[in-house]
Order: C-alpha cells, then structure tokens, then sequence
C-alpha cells in the first residue's frame, strides 16, 4: 500500500515540474516577443536583421525551461527536460497545424529537436545544479 502512494506523489511531482517549466518558456516567449514587436514597430529594424538574435532568445527560453523542470524534480534530468522541450513542440505543432493547417517543414523539425536537447540540457544541469545546493545545505 505504502507503494502505490509513492508512485502517486511521484507522478505528480513530474507533472507539475514539466507545467513549470512549460509556464517559463511561454512566459519568456511572450516577453521576447513584446519587446521584437516593440524594436521592430518603432524603429527601422527589420525582421531578418533579428533571426538570430531570436533564435538565441529561443534557446535560452528552453534551456531556462527544462533547467527550471529539472531543478524542481530533483532527478532524471534529461528526462523531464526532454518531457519538457517535447511538450513545448507539441503545442507550437498543435498551433501551426490547427491555426494555420500546416505541418512542421524539415526546417522546423531540425529547430525543435535541437530544443527538445537543448531542454534535456537544462533539465540535466537543473538537476545537479539543485542536488548541489541540497547537499550543502544538508
């Protein structure tokens, strides 16, 4: 009896480390996104001159993300990052293919593997980033 109550907690726990984790990165996206809507509205900047910058912001959102998922779960770093950078591209999939009736392009799908490694990253570092701070607070 006493297992499956620990299972139960566990599961949860994975759960709520990924929506935090997903809850960063949509966050962070839309605050990027305000401040290139902002740059690109008010002055001469144009969008092409930006890409990279973008894509960097986008990197750092997901590896903040799974860093922040790993960091909460405490083990299986990759795996919650992982979890984490997959779900993230699920729901931009889910996005562009109801909204706009596309599939992702061979582009796209090189992006967001790289995102769900770079999230098993973060979540990996998260994770002993925070068993660190245990140990020597223990």
């Amino acid at each position: 009896m006493e297992r499956r109550g620990r299972v139960k907690i566990e599961s949860k726990s994975f759960g709520i480390s990924i929506l935090y984790g997903l809850i960063f990165i949509f966050a962070f996206a839309l605050i990027s996104s305000l401040i290139f809507a902002f740059i690109l509205r008010f002055t001469s900047a144009q969008e092409g001159s930006l890409q990279y910058v973008i894509t960097a912001l986008s990197f750092i959102g997901l590896f903040g993300g799974g860093f922040l998922s790993g960091g909460k779960r405490k083990e299986k770093g990759w795996l919650i990052g992982g979890f984490t950078g997959l779900i993230y591209s699920f729901f931009v999939f889910l996005f562009q293919y109801l909204g706009y009736d596309r599939l992702f392009d061979a582009e796209q799908v090189i992006y967001h593997t790289c995102y769900t490694l770079i999230a098993m990253m973060g979540g990996i570092l998260g994770v002993n980033i925070s068993s660190n701070n245990s140990r020597r607070a223990a």
